[in-house]
């Protein structure tokens, strides 16, 4: 007989640790007289991207951290963009930065993160932060791995000795929250979209990450029994990468979409703000 999974409440969590978050700027900004301040850059004009965004700076706003938005064109060039992040590597005033992505297929991505001074890398994308999740020291984690290592924290998600099995290996997701499992002593399998017989190996997991970016890509069948399921994922029409209701009917804990991971992923973002405001500013 089968049960429902008791779903993991990403948005009640993530309004905690926002509300921590505000009060550590507030009072940084008492000691201070300097507000952290989160630097945007938007390159052209995806509607997705301009209202993610859009909502970061709201969220930054209510928290308040200053939000200083810089709006590139889609023609701009890698080294246009490069010389953008770099002057605001460089700026005192500025504590974080968040290029949001995709970029355009015609600029390098991967040189306009590394422009990003790793004091200022809270959104956890250059070499230097994913050394530091990988080798367990200290430095800024992708915001989405770190949403959901709190999410597994929270619901008291033992990842100790467990087989965990993360579909998908993307630079910002897929790889990182591999290695922040392994720092908690699991056993981490990754697949991807070239993996043979995917579903005997994602239905020996105990915790199931799934990031492949395929709307209802991983269904119940794909799910041992009583395994913890993230969905990851983010699809046009608010579906994710897993299919909810087959799955809810296997897995124990489940993160709905919307509502589970992506409000982590903000959450942290904004408290990796503070956190850098604090150490350039000599009050961590």
């Amino acid at each position: 007989m089968s049960s429902t999974a008791r779903l993991m409440d990403g948005s009640a969590l993530a309004r905690h640790i926002v509300g921590q978050a505000a009060e550590r700027a507030a009072d940084l900004t008492r000691q201070t007289g300097r507000a952290p301040c989160l630097a945007t850059v938007l390159v052209g004009e995806d509607p997705a991207s301009v209202t993610y965004v859009r909502m970061k700076r709201a969220r930054c706003e209510k928290a308040g951290i200053r939000s200083r938005h810089v709006e590139l064109p889609a023609a701009t060039t890698t080294a246009e963009l490069v010389g953008t992040i770099a002057a605001l590597s460089q700026d005192p005033d500025v504590h974080g930065i968040l290029l949001q992505h995709p970029v355009g297929p015609h600029i390098d991505e991967r040189a306009a993160f590394e422009a990003i001074a790793p004091e200022k890398d809270v959104d956890g994308v250059t070499f230097h932060s994913f050394a530091a999740m990988s080798f367990g020291l200290d430095g800024f984690a992708s915001c989405t791995p770190g949403g959901i290592l709190r999410l597994l924290d929270h619901y008291e998600v033992d990842l100790t000795g467990k087989h965990a099995v993360v579909v998908g290996r993307s630079a910002i997701l897929g790889k990182p929250v591999g290695m922040l499992l392994l720092g908690r002593n699991a056993t981490v399998t990754y697949c991807h979209s070239r993996t043979t017989d995917l579903a005997s190996i994602t239905r020996e997991a105990d915790v199931l990450i799934a990031a492949v970016g395929r709307p209802r890509f991983l269904r119940g069948e794909h799910i041992k029994p009583g395994a913890v399921v993230i969905d990851a994922g983010y699809n046009p029409g608010n579906v994710g990468d897993v299919d909810f209701d087959s799955a809810s009917t296997r897995a124990s804990l489940l993160t709905p979409v919307p509502g589970g991971v992506g409000p982590m992923t903000i959450a942290v973002l904004l408290t990796q703000t503070v956190d850098a405001a604090a150490r350039q500013l000599g009050v961590a």
